[in-house]
């Protein structure tokens, strides 16, 4: 198709339109700021997770030596329970044999307290706690203060005092005297050197007179 200009004159060229430098820029460093900060927000996530994921692991960790320490602990208290046990028999065990040597020495003390007083034999021996009740008969009153003293000398003995000493019949041939006392076992006894036999001695405090011949 030929077009024909009838007007004669030079028909304008079109011109492009230029976009200002500063506009383009300003693009630029906006998109570089977008890229930056999404940058920098990527990398905060990758921190935030990596300290979430350390925690949650030391919380693991934390509650299985928790578990750990739960089981030692009730090892600990089953172990404790044991050794409860253990002592409560040991003690039961120690008291009966403490009980059973201070029963043989008490029995062995009197005996040996006995033999050094002429005349004299006992008859009951009875023990409640530290207090001793004892009765026995004897030849003559004499022998009764004597087995007092002798009781209190060999340290075994304390608070010994005579209740009740009177004439009997229990050999109807020879004049006997019964009497009943009573003693408390020292609470730290005191071993005193054995006294040679002597003839019988009245106590400091001698016994009651005898009442009349025959049981009242």
């Amino acid at each position: 198709m030929i077009r024909i200009n009838l007007l004669g004159q030079t028909r304008p060229k079109a011109t492009k339109q230029s976009v200002p430098l500063e506009n383009g820029l300003s693009i630029i460093l906006g998109i570089a700021a977008v890229v930056i900060a999404g940058v920098v927000l990527f990398t905060m996530y990758l921190s935030q997770k990596k300290q979430l994921d350390d925690t949650n692991a030391t919380i693991a960790q934390l509650r299985a030596e928790k578990a750990s320490l739960q089981q030692v602990k009730q090892d600990v208290d089953r172990f404790e329970d044991q050794k409860r046990a253990l002592q409560t028999q040991i003690d039961v065990i120690e008291g009966l044999q403490k009980n059973r040597t201070s029963a043989q020495e008490l029995l062995q003390m009197v005996a040996n307290t006995v033999v050094r007083v002429d005349q004299l034999w006992l008859t009951s021996l009875d023990r409640k706690g530290d207090a001793l009740s004892i009765g026995g008969e004897a030849g003559n009153i004499n022998s009764v203060a004597n087995f007092m003293t002798q009781l209190k000398r060999s340290g075994y003995f304390d608070k010994i005092e005579i209740q009740e000493a009177k004439e009997d019949d229990v050999v109807k041939s020879v004049t006997t005297y019964g009497f009943t006392m009573t003693a408390s076992v020292a609470q730290t006894p005191t071993t005193q050197t054995p006294q040679a036999q002597t003839k019988p001695t009245a106590a400091a405090t001698p016994p009651p007179a005898p009442a009349a011949k025959g049981r009242s």
